[in-house]
């Protein structure tokens, strides 16, 4: 990971560690209808990088909160922090040696959670993502635009299994109106601290 980008990461690490606990405690009030619910969890990437054809492997972690009051079509909506390194495997014919991104950020996450089992969902994330072309070639620091969305399924208790799909927009970053638009899927779980069952009658 990048060394501009780990003292983020760690910080976001750490708040997962601390909130996780104190959430847990107030999951009876969660399914009362009110209070705070809390998931979080991580997945294997395989993105496309668009620089030169080539793909790259990585890890995503997501921390998800969302608050149960307000009207029914409200509480589907909660908020997402997202890490992502993209390093795993850069190597190839497409991709020069030390090829990496980094991102961290959030943004909005909307649950649509009519059914016991399946969570589909869209999101919106704003990030800060780094890229190194090579080790000690080239370094951006950017703002990265990345819409997505997909679906968690729970085969038990509140563990949910993610498939998840991210566009991301690196607007302009090579200068003359070059984006870099790397794009791809993640597949991973995530731990509700909630109530396990969202179904709402």
């Amino acid at each position: 990971m990048s060394s501009h980008l780990r003292p983020k990461f760690i910080l976001v690490l750490l708040f997962a560690a601390l909130a996780i606990p104190a959430f847990s405690q107030v999951a009876p009030a969660a399914t009362g209808g009110g209070g705070l619910t809390l998931a979080a969890g991580g997945g294997v990437s395989l993105y496309s990088m668009d620089y030169g054809n080539g793909h790259d492997w990585g890890g995503t972690l997501w921390l998800d909160a969302n608050p149960n009051w307000g009207p029914s079509f409200l509480q589907g909506l909660g908020a997402e922090v997202e890490a992502r390194d993209l390093s795993f495997y850069p190597e190839s014919k497409y991709l020069p040696k030390g090829f990496r991104t980094d991102t961290l950020g959030g943004g909005p996450i909307y649950t649509w959670r009519h059914f016991q089992k399946i969570r589909p969902y869209v999101k919106g994330v704003i990030s800060y993502g780094n890229l190194d072309i090579c080790k000690g070639c080239y370094h951006f620091d950017w703002t990265v635009f990345a819409p997505g969305g997909g679906v968690e399924y729970r085969p038990f208790g509140r563990v949910w299994v993610r498939a998840d799909y991210e566009y991301q927009a690196w607007f302009n970053i090579f200068g003359k109106g070059y984006d870099l638009d790397p794009n791809g899927f993640t597949v991973g779980a995530v731990y509700d601290f909630g109530h396990p069952h969202f179904h709402r009658q």
